[in-house]
């Protein structure tokens, strides 16, 4: 698993805000006991927020030149930050609640969604479905069948539609706007699975 880490998201920030987090920051980390000794020195920190918040006032009423400057300032804070932030990272070595006490917001771990067992997506044209199921170890083959709801929503019988070697299929000339239900069992050398739990959709 990634370690946590803190992130530059204050780069993406319009100029205010970014000054009001880079405030924030400076009122977390220096003093900090877990930051005894970053790698800026606070006088430098608050230095380059005060020139960044001058230069966003004088930006408001100046011309080319004065935005210019504006945009020099903010490079100037992002890489000093973006500095202090490496520093949390050493020594917070991934810990998010030392991170978060810094002031820096932190990296969060991606989502993993389980694949689900099987998918009914849209086929290559109108009136198909393509069938994608979760691979299965020692599977050799994948045996697909079909249901087609009536209007009523009641059941049809299942109907054999093919026997594929890999996890996927495509299953052509179904009747737009009708309801099928999808499922597989898979083939094994011990055996044939029981089919899975039906996924259903309307054709398209």
């Amino acid at each position: 698993m990634k370690k946590l880490k803190p992130v530059f998201d204050f780069a993406q920030y319009a100029m205010a805000e970014k000054i009001s987090f880079f405030r924030h920051v400076n009122g977390q980390l220096y003093g900090n006991p877990l930051y005894p000794t970053p790698d800026i020195p606070e006088a430098e920190a608050i230095a380059v927020v005060d020139a960044l918040e001058a230069a966003m006032q004088a930006a408001k009423e100046g011309g080319p030149a004065a935005m210019s400057a504006l945009h020099d300032a903010a490079e100037r804070a992002d890489t000093l930050y973006r500095n202090l932030a490496h520093y949390v990272e050493r020594i917070a070595a991934g810990d998010e609640t030392s991170i978060l006490s810094s002031g820096f917001h932190v990296s969060k771990q991606p989502v993993i969604t389980p694949k689900p067992e099987l998918a009914a997506l849209d086929g290559e044209h109108s009136g198909d479905a393509k069938l994608v199921a979760k691979a299965k170890e020692r599977g050799t083959a994948y045996k697909w069948q079909m249901s087609k709801v009536s209007d009523d929503g009641t059941d049809g019988v299942w109907v054999d539609i093919g026997t594929t070697t890999r996890a996927t299929i495509e299953v052509k000339g179904l009747e737009i706007m009708k309801r099928y239900k999808f499922r597989f069992a898979v083939v094994t050398p011990d055996g044939t699975s029981d089919y899975c739990e039906p996924v259903s959709k309307i054709i398209t």
